[in-house]
């Protein structure tokens, strides 16, 4: 994945000094390196069963809308706290720099649904974390969870064990 990495520019001391910041909109930008970063996370899906894509606001639209329409499932929307209009569940949780909340319609996923995450980047894995937990509240499964980048040395895995994690790119 040597071709993708070089189209994710990378910026030293942002947001906060001492972190390596790693920039996608050179990739998106890049019609090829865009396209192939979907093709691959789509690949990382091949042999999994579910029946829908979620993507977190808003990279994780990005990624997986077009994740979803290669594999031909719907896409639901994890948003942050206020923008979805209908009864939602919420789920706070922690950042490297404070605090969230995201939420996702109460009525976008039924119990017994088997669910796969699609996102840019595998950090802490905190939104994944909190993804997983809304999602197995409402009776479903979660299937599998793609991501573009991963952050290794941040180790986010260990705070979802027993998930079939799939990254393409890995710092």
């Amino acid at each position: 994945m040597e071709y993708l990495k070089s189209k994710i520019r990378s910026i030293e001391n942002f947001p906060e000094e001492g972190v390596i910041f790693r920039d996608i909109t050179t990739l998106l930008k890049d019609a090829e390196g865009m396209k192939a970063s979907i093709d691959e996370m789509t690949k990382k899906l091949e042999g999994v069963s579910f029946d829908m894509v979620l993507g977190p606001e808003s990279r994780g639209f990005i990624f997986g809308m077009p994740v979803a329409y290669n594999v031909g499932k719907g896409f639901v929307p994890v948003r942050k706290k206020g923008k979805l209009p209908a009864e939602v569940i919420s789920k706070e949780y922690a950042l490297e720099y404070g605090t969230a909340t995201i939420e996702i319609h109460k009525d976008a996923i039924q119990p017994g649904m088997k669910v796969v995450i699609v996102d840019d980047l595998l950090a802490t894995g905190g939104t994944a974390k909190a993804i997983v937990e809304m999602v197995e509240e409402m009776g479903a499964e979660v299937a599998a969870m793609v991501f573009l980048i991963e952050l290794d040395f941040l180790n986010g895995r260990a705070v979802l064990p027993g998930y079939q994690i799939e990254s393409v790119i890995h710092y």
